[in-house]
């Protein structure tokens, strides 16, 4: 698959595409929600009222023109409105993502805001959030209330029994904050579920930054073998799959795999998960980088993982939404409630925030054949393993038995099998 740039895209293009993956995300209904981009002449590109999001084409879409006039085969949203008065209060945005994601709608309903210090991550991406109160769907009254949030500064808003709208300086960093504010929500939710959630303070997202290992230097030369864009396709692909099934965001996750001794291949920074192609991915090769590439920000921790561990050869960080529950409340997963899923992933420990760079050896003293997976609070999962395949079979087996107790938890107390029956899944599948 070709690399989609957006920014060399047509409005229209732009907006097809991202409302099809908002629709196929499962964050809008056949007729729920609205995308605009305003151009450089002051011309607004908008979706059209009542036509299917699962089909809309570039045809379908509207433009406003700058003097007030409307060309299109259809009527423009009827939330254009408030699109409207959100560019004319803030010139600096200039695309729109509004639609009725549930964990979001849920917020909206109870009438709170999320709180992006949950995951650092969300904080970094989305901000502080703004909250609108009710007003009349499609009226003046509802865009000047959204604008006046926004123009407070905020670049996403909760509106009151109604959904959330987001801005960003063009439609990839809009639908970016928008996914990423509903993963924040649903990371709530779930947390909710099981336990207290945990919020990160302003002063550890800073310390957290702070820590960041510095960026490796660069080679002065770089070779591509066959077996080498064997393994750029292989990650591709598992990225790709990994979006698909709602276990990667487009605003996190970082998959690797070692290729000769310790020298591996790793996801880039700055790129959206769902458009990472062969040529973005980054070799490091005798502890430098790809010239001209940004690996991810946890590379130290892959380098490390690698040096420490002859037996892995391929990992996995991200956000799930029901793992993600498990690292906001700090609760254990206990997967001894599920034979098949201890005999893959077996006991599955927590460790604190900020533990998997330079100075810390929390996570890097407790990986080891017997404890492939390791969460990290209010951060991420860490699944290791060989072969790349096996290491994404461990994500989904670790995502499916953490909804299962997650869901469980709403039915009554959770019963593990005890220690005579683990050992002995230990002495028949594990030796």
């Amino acid at each position: 698959m070709k690399k989609l740039d957006t920014l060399l895209m047509l409005p229209r293009d732009q907006i097809t595409m991202i409302i099809d993956k908002i629709y196929r995300s499962g964050l809008t209904t056949t007729s729920g929600g609205n995308v605009s981009i305003m151009d450089e002449s002051g011309d607004m590109w908008v979706t059209p009222a009542s036509i299917d999001k699962g089909s809309l084409r570039a045809s379908d879409i509207v433009v406003v023109r700058s003097n007030g006039s409307i060309e299109g085969r259809h009527r423009p949203s009827s939330e254009y409105p408030f699109h409207k008065a959100i560019y004319k209060n803030r010139p600096d945005i200039k695309a729109i993502v509004h639609a009725h994601p549930p964990a979001l709608v849920s917020f909206s309903i109870v009438r709170k805001i999320p709180d992006t210090n949950i995951i650092p991550q969300a904080k970094y991406v989305c901000g502080g959030i703004g909250y609108a109160t009710y007003e009349l769907p499609g009226s003046e009254e509802l865009g000047d209330v959204i604008a006046g949030e926004f123009s407070k500064g905020f670049n996403g808003v909760i509106m009151e029994n109604h959904g959330t709208v987001v801005g960003g300086s063009e439609l990839r960093d809009a639908f970016q904050r928008f996914e990423t504010l509903e993963f924040c929500a649903r990371t709530i939710i779930y947390g909710n579920t099981i336990g207290e959630p945990d919020y990160l303070t302003d002063e550890e997202i800073e310390e957290f930054e702070n820590q960041i290992p510095r960026l490796l230097p660069e080679m002065d030369f770089v070779e591509y073998p066959s077996d080498e864009r064997a393994i750029r396709e292989d990650i591709k692909r598992i990225v790709h799959r990994a979006c698909s099934q709602g276990l990667m965001i487009s605003s996190y996750g970082t998959v690797s795999v070692r290729w000769r001794d310790n020298d591996f291949l790793i996801t880039p920074t700055n790129v959206a998960r769902w458009n990472i192609q062969n040529e973005d991915i980054v070799q490091i090769k005798d502890g430098k980088r790809e010239p001209g590439k940004l690996p991810s920000r946890a590379t130290w921790l892959h380098q490390e993982i690698y040096k420490r561990n002859p037996g892995i050869n391929s990992l996995i960080l991200t956000q799930t939404p029901y793992l993600m529950a498990y690292s906001v409340t700090g609760q254990k997963l206990d997967v001894r409630t599920i034979p098949e899923s201890w005999i893959f992933l077996q006991d599955v420990p927590n460790v604190p925030f900020g533990s998997h760079f330079m100075g810390k050896e929390t996570i890097l003293g407790l990986l080891s054949e017997k404890t492939p997976v390791v969460i990290i609070n209010n951060d991420s999962v860490l699944i290791t393993g060989d072969k790349l395949l096996g290491t994404f079979d461990r994500l989904e087996i670790a995502e499916f038995s953490a909804k299962s107790l997650t869901m469980g938890a709403s039915l009554g107390n959770l019963v593990p099998i005890n220690d005579k029956q683990v050992d002995a899944l230990r002495k028949k599948f594990l030796g």
